[in-house]
């Protein structure tokens, strides 16, 4: 089993500190403001910081001979759909309940494993799998009958789940002889050139300047989401088995919860706290082994 080192950890836990923040964020800026177009731009952003960021690190973004096609596949389940269509939900849903069920994640990458990829899964991950979900399932147990008058978020967001799974999984089995920020920035670049059309043809009615709250969201995924989180999420997704990465940051959504109960006055209940206890568990299952593993 791969090891994280003293370095993969740090920029573990800022990536969970950094996305878990995001979605309380998230919620600030999409309340009066057309969703798609808010992902639209701060991809835009993104996409400039990424691109200076690899200038700086004299990495090339070259797209390897005959590799073009790979990295739109890669792009289409990690980037396009979870994007598009989570950005939906965290606009139907309040900020926890997206962030919730979008890190039902790790149960879609076990089961597109299995069923298309022929994994066996050991039963130290499979417990993992199930503390999270434990977790997961206490976060939401005071919010069932809200998502339930919400059933279109609720079904973006666990569709958004899905294909993020399945494509942790496909990044871990897809080789690709290029740096990850370069491929941060290919499939990105991809992502944001659809995400543009969409924005165009669902919200141009709904196009205006945003307000400073919503900037400071759009910055805040430009740089922080998008300049760095992803790329150390698609570090870890090439680095690790995706089980492992998967739960490795199964934190966030607990992280998501109570930021978005000091930024929004939500209020955590015991739930939230037995949450944190069981996913904190799940982690440990894949994150502390011993070193003969």
């Amino acid at each position: 089993m791969h090891r994280l080192t003293r370095k993969d950890l740090v920029l573990l836990a800022l990536l969970i500190l950094s996305w878990g923040v995001n979605w309380p964020v998230m919620k600030l800026g999409v309340r009066e403001f057309p969703p798609l177009t808010f992902r639209t731009l701060s991809m835009l952003g993104g996409l400039v910081v990424i691109g200076l960021a690899a200038r700086m690190q004299r990495e090339s973004l070259r797209v390897p001979a005959g590799q073009a096609l790979t990295i739109v596949k890669l792009a289409v389940p990690n980037m396009l759909v979870w994007h598009a269509l989570i950005i939906l939900g965290v606009k139907l849903l309040s900020s926890g309940r997206a962030a919730i069920l979008g890190y039902t994640m790790p149960v879609w990458a076990v089961l597109s494993g299995l069923a298309f990829f022929g994994d066996r899964i050991s039963g130290r991950a499979l417990l993992g799998v199930v503390l999270a979900m434990a977790g997961a399932a206490l976060l939401l147990s005071s919010e069932f009958a809200n998502i339930s008058g919400q059933p279109l978020g609720t079904l973006f967001a666990l569709l958004a789940a899905a294909a993020w799974g399945f494509g942790t999984v496909l990044m871990k089995r897809t080789r690709l002889d290029m740096p990850t920020i370069s491929l941060t920035f290919w499939m990105l670049a991809l992502t944001t050139s659809v995400m543009c059309l969409l924005s165009l043809l669902f919200e141009r009615d709904q196009w205006r300047l945003p307000e400073a709250v919503e900037w400071a969201a759009i910055a805040y995924n430009a740089a922080i989401i998008f300049g760095f989180a992803h790329v150390v999420w698609f570090r870890l997704a090439r680095l690790l088995p995706p089980v492992m990465s998967s739960l490795s940051v199964m934190f966030i959504p607990v992280v998501g919860t109570f930021s978005g109960a000091w930024m929004l006055g939500e209020t955590p209940h015991w739930q939230d706290y037995t949450a944190m206890l069981l996913i904190l568990g799940a982690m440990s299952t894949v994150l502390f082994t011993p070193k003969r593993q």
